[in-house]
C-alpha cells in the first residue's frame, strides 16, 4: 500500500497574515519620548521571513532597519521616529505597510498596514474609539495611496563600523618612523645625534603601535 506523500500547499502572494503590534502610531508634538515609536513584528511560522516597511510619507520619518529578516517563531522590533513634528502635519493620517516573504522568494507573501498620526498634547486628548465618519474619512484617505520603498526613508541604520581614521593611520606611520630610528649611544650611523633616540622614547613608541594596530583591527 502506497503512503500518499502530503504536500504543504504553495502560499498565494498575498495571503500570509501578518503579526504586528501596535497596529496604530500616535505621536505627540509636546512629548519628546513619544517621537520614537516601536512596532514589533512576529513570525510564528516555521520558515524565516524578511520584511520590508514602507510609508506613504517617508520625509517624516527614520525607520531603524526598514529591511530585514525574522528567524521562524521569533520577532524583531522596527523603530520608527517622527522628524517633522509641525503643527501642519496635526491630524493628518500616514499609513507604514509591513510586507512579508520568503528569503528565497521575492514575491510578497502577505502584508499589513499600520496608522500613524501626530497630534498636538496626549492631554488634549483623552483616547477614545474612533467614531465611523472618521474611519470612512480614513480609508478615502488612504483608498488611492501610494506606498514608497525605504530607500525614500531617512534611515537611520546601526552604526556600520568603518575603517581606520586618517589621524590613527598617520600616528602609526610616526610610530614606526620613530622605531627605525637609531637608538642613543649607537656610533655606526649617518643619522644626525639629535635623532637618535632613547630605549624608553622606542617603547613608548612600540606600545602606541600596538594600541594602533588593535584599534585598526577592530574596525
Amino acid at each position: 500500500m502506497q503512503c500518499q506523500q502530503h504536500r504543504q500547499p504553495e502560499l498565494v502572494e498575498g495571503s500570509l497574515p501578518v503579526f504586528v503590534f501596535p497596529t496604530e502610531l500616535v505621536f505627540y508634538a509636546d512629548e519628546q519620548s513619544s517621537h520614537k515609536q516601536v512596532l514589533t513584528l512576529y513570525n510564528p511560522y516555521e520558515f524565516a521571513l524578511k520584511f520590508k516597511v514602507l510609508c506613504t510619507a517617508p520625509n517624516k520619518y527614520t525607520v531603524v532597519d526598514a529591511t530585514g529578516a525574522v528567524k521562524p517563531q521569533c520577532c524583531v522590533d522596527i523603530v520608527i521616529r517622527h522628524r517633522d513634528v509641525r503643527a501642519c502635519h496635526y491630524g493628518v493620517y500616514d499609513k507604514f505597510r509591513l510586507q512579508v516573504s520568503e528569503q528565497s522568494q521575492r514575491k510578497a507573501l502577505g502584508r499589513k498596514e499600520v496608522t500613524a498620526t501626530l497630534r498636538p498634547s496626549a492631554s488634549q486628548e483623552p483616547p477614545s474609539p474612533r467614531t465611523q465618519d472618521e474611519e470612512r474619512r480614513i480609508k478615502e484617505q488612504f483608498a488611492d495611496s501610494e506606498f514608497f520603498e525605504q530607500t525614500a526613508f531617512q534611515t537611520e541604520s546601526r552604526p556600520v563600523a568603518g575603517g581606520p581614521s586618517l589621524l590613527t593611520v598617520l600616528l602609526g606611520l610616526v610610530c614606526m618612523a620613530v622605531l627605525m630610528l637609531p637608538t642613543l649611544g649607537e656610533q655606526e650611523s649617518t643619522v644626525p645625534v639629535y635623532l637618535h633616540l632613547s630605549v624608553n622614547k622606542k617603547l613608548v613608541a612600540a606600545y602606541v603601535l600596538g594600541l594602533l594596530t588593535m584599534v585598526i583591527l577592530r574596525t
